[in-house]
């Protein structure tokens, strides 16, 4: 039996619980979490995160196996599950918590996400410009535990 390459990288998208939902079912996959990242606040509250004051945004922790589904596989699920143009939203969800972003600090995941960037961008495949922000700094909270797996009840 092979051995597990597990990985860790950080999706915000939206609303957090949309999210998990899809790479919760995604093979390859071994957990999500939901949670708060890229703010100032230590250990922010759902509350507080809502104010857009703390500057964190919603954001699924994917912990996966890269010997079963890659880095990159993982990103092409995330451009297609939402809008990665718009700034501080997706549809009805308006703030900075919405906003569309990726968390990691693995050098392999920056250079597929800024490989999978350009070629998108200059693709056309989006009528504007991706809007998605890439971060390094990896400080995460999780969510409080009504919010874990919410769509699953």
């Amino acid at each position: 039996m092979p051995e597990t390459n597990s990985q860790i990288v950080f999706f915000g998208a939206g609303c957090f619980w949309h999210i998990e939902k899809i790479f919760h079912f995604t093979d390859g996959v071994l957990s999500t979490e939901v949670g708060y990242a890229g703010g100032t606040k230590s250990d922010p509250t759902y509350e507080e995160v809502c104010t857009g004051t703390t500057g964190h945004a919603e954001v699924v922790k994917v912990q996966f196996d890269e010997n079963i589904i890659s880095f990159d596989d993982l990103l092409n699920i995330f451009w297609d599950i939402h809008d990665p143009t718009q700034v501080n939203r997706q549809g009805f969800d308006i703030g900075s918590q919405y906003r569309s972003c990726v968390f990691t600090n693995n050098t392999s995941h920056k250079d597929t996400y800024n490989e999978q960037l350009d070629k998108l961008n200059k693709s056309m495949t989006y009528s504007k410009e991706i809007a998605t922000i890439l971060y390094t700094d990896l400080v995460y909270y999780p969510a409080e535990e009504y919010h874990q797996k919410y769509l699953f009840r």
